[in-house]
């Protein structure tokens, strides 16, 4: 309990220390279940948008969502068109030379490949993967050819319509479209351990807000309500802290 009171007690000092601003603007992509998407009445939602709410919620802030492409979503970052990016971003030394990044709150979990064929050449063949990821970066280290595409979706079709032998992405995001496909879609190859973990980014300059959000994410980690929305969005197998 005294750890508990402690870090509520740091949390509402960064909050009100922290910020000069109004409102808080949540960058997010919008296309990537469950980790972000949009929903049936054109809202966002999912597993980041009800943890953001949350941390803002602890953080005594007010904070409103903004949705970007994939592509785009850093460089915007910096530009200020919102002031944090949660989008399923892994932890990256790569990434972290240009904006700054909270603890995780998703633990590091693995990366997969999807084909229609168990036969598929996902080693040497055509991978297909979004632009500007990890797992895209992954596919041009090895010896298949990358085909990039700006959204995860696009990903999915290539392999579909024959375009690619194979997607790689990360496995919470494939495993639900592969138990929905009808054994269209299979899992190829071995899982790949891949990153440090997802986290919140911010610009680097934003060092309070970092504060900020780092000891929400803490009184979270803490009292167990993050393992309960892992659990909620990627089910009982999940990483939990």
């Amino acid at each position: 309990m005294k750890t508990l009171l402690t870090t509520a007690a740091a949390l509402s000092l960064a909050a009100s220390a922290a910020l000069a601003q109004d409102v808080i603007r949540m960058g997010t992509e919008g296309a990537y279940p469950p980790y972000n998407f949009i929903n049936d009445a054109g809202d966002v939602d999912g597993f980041e948008i009800e943890l953001g709410n949350e941390l803002c919620t602890r953080a005594e802030l007010t904070c409103e969502w903004v949705t970007n492409d994939w592509d785009s979503i850093i460089p915007n970052l910096v530009s200020s068109n919102y002031d944090t990016i949660m989008a399923g971003m892994s932890i990256t030394d790569e990434r972290d030379e240009v904006i700054d990044f909270t603890q995780d709150y998703y633990p590091p979990t693995e990366s997969a490949y999807v084909a229609t064929s168990e036969d598929a050449d996902w080693e040497t063949g055509v991978v297909a993967g979004q632009a500007a990821t990890i797992q895209a970066a992954h596919v041009a280290e090895g010896d298949a050819a990358l085909i990039e595409f700006a959204t995860p979706e696009e990903t999915v079709a290539a392999v579909r319509n024959g375009e690619a032998d194979a997607v790689f992405a990360d496995y919470d995001y494939l495993k639900p479209l592969v138990d929905a496909s009808g054994g269209e879609l299979v899992f190829v190859g071995e899982p790949v351990p891949l990153g440090d973990g997802i986290g919140m980014g911010l610009r680097e300059s934003d060092t309070e807000l970092k504060e900020t959000f780092d000891a929400a994410i803490t009184s979270m980690k803490e009292d167990g309500t993050l393992n309960e929305m892992l659990v909620k969005w990627f089910g009982e197998d999940i990483g939990q802290y």
